[in-house]
């Protein structure tokens, strides 16, 4: 083992850049999720139906989606500090924009920015854990990043529908995009991309490990090895179908489902969106720690997508509504849900860990790509048969058009389901590697 360092200064430095980080991960959630609380505001203020509305909250997930494996290339070259910093000043600029907005074509350039400025954030933290954590702990601290990020998903439910009762939604996104800009001086100021920059031996040599090799060959050969890596396409389709229908879900469409169809107000409906925001946080901890403890990634993995497939037909088939039945789907709908989380760890062990960047980044960009679509086709789907109705300029629509949308959720959840029987078994090391 290493020595001539100061342990107790290691750890404070780092869960000082991890606390940084999360920070900025905790805005990257808050933003995937408000719209659905100002879903009213947004249709009043630009005037738009249910497919303009899903596409301009879906701007966020285009951007993001296309930027994930860039954003891959920019953590593992140039590193987490430089992607994170640069990434939340966009951030920070475009909500600004949004906030500020008169016109759908002006508060789509601000969703634009804001989608593009936060898509670095994730993978450039998943990349920092790589280095500053363990090998053996990255189910945990992946579980645990997802929990605390989602406490920004948290905030963006019941707690905005409470601040919206006093501050106007514009002003909201100003403020938030301050915040951004003061968390890119901080990250710059504070994180740093690997242990050695500070004197510090890697986490490996700590363990009496020795350091991974580095690459030698250009980014684009690492990046063509990333996508012809067949193991890797698995825990992408996975996310599309789980965790990017869920966000699409919960980003957009479940509160006007909950108002439209059950009569519930914004605040009453955002309690099961918030039910299921916090079931999905736990269910994050949960799977990333009982992968670890297990010592499989696959069985979770499979798990999580049957249980997600029946609340999706539970949803579509069942008598719920307002009260135990409504609140337990929208439980279990997140619990399992956060099986997702074991799908970066799967990632990173199926991969060269000098890519675990861009590997990371592929399989994010399932969820993405798959928010970005589900959201549009949701508000397609619930148009086809629309009968028009509006009332003080927002339309209106029937428990019949949202039965269409949720059909597309079921289907989504089908696919990830048939995905999580392609996974391949780690057992919780790097198997891309030969054994020394």
């Amino acid at each position: 083992m290493s020595s001539g360092y100061d342990p107790a200064r290691f750890e404070r430095i780092r869960w000082t850049i991890y606390s940084v980080l999360i920070a900025a991960y905790m805005l990257v959630f808050f933003h995937r999720f408000a719209p659905a609380m100002v879903s009213s505001e947004l249709s009043a203020a630009f005037g738009v139906t249910a497919a303009a509305l899903g596409s301009l909250s879906a701007m966020y997930f285009y951007i993001y989606t296309a930027m994930q494996i860039p954003a891959g290339v920019l953590a593992d070259t140039l590193g987490s500090r430089y992607a994170v910093t640069l990434g939340n000043l966009v951030a920070g600029s475009g909500s600004i924009v949004f906030g500020l907005a008169d016109t759908l074509a002006t508060a789509s350039v601000g969703r634009f920015l804001v989608g593009l400025g936060v898509s670095v954030v994730f993978v450039g933290l998943m990349k920092s854990n790589t280095v500053w954590f363990s090998d053996r702990k990255y189910g945990s601290i992946s579980g645990l990043t997802l929990l605390l990020g989602n406490l920004g998903a948290i905030a963006a439910t019941g707690p905005l529908a409470l601040m919206l009762l006093y501050v106007e939604w514009r002003s909201l996104f100003v403020a938030l995009g301050i915040v951004a800009i003061v968390l890119a001086l901080l990250s710059w100021w504070l994180v740093r991309d690997r242990p050695e920059q500070l004197g510090f031996p890697s986490v490996r040599e700590m363990e009496g490990l020795p350091p991974h090799a580095p690459r030698k060959q250009h980014w684009i050969k690492d990046l063509r090895a990333v996508l012809a890596n067949r193991r890797l396409w698995p825990g992408f389709v996975y996310d599309f179908g789980i965790t990017g229908s869920l966000f699409g879900m919960l980003g957009l469409w479940a509160i006007p489902l909950l108002r439209d169809v059950h009569g519930l107000s914004r605040g009453d409906a955002s309690i099961y969106t918030t039910v299921a925001t916090v079931a999905f946080a736990i269910g994050c901890l949960l799977a990333g720690s009982f992968s670890d403890r297990l010592g499989r990634r696959r069985p979770v993995l499979q798990a999580g997508a049957l249980v997600y497939l029946s609340v999706c037909l539970g949803l579509l088939f069942l008598p719920w509504g307002p009260g135990a039945s409504g609140l337990t789907l929208f439980t279990l709908m997140g619990l399992s849900a956060g099986c997702f989380v074991v799908a970066y760890a799967h990632a990173k062990e199926v991969t060269d860990p000098a890519l675990s960047g861009m590997a990371i980044a592929l399989v994010n960009t399932g969820l993405f790509l798959g928010a970005a679509l589900f959201q549009p086709l949701f508000g397609w789907a619930m148009d086809l048969g629309w009968a028009g109705l509006t009332g003080d300029g927002v339309p209106i629509y029937t428990a019949a058009d949202y039965q269409r949308g949720l059909w597309l959720l079921t289907g989504f959840a089908a696919l990830a389901a048939i995905a999580s029987w392609r996974l391949v078994e780690t057992g919780c090391r790097n198997v891309s590697l030969p054994a020394r």
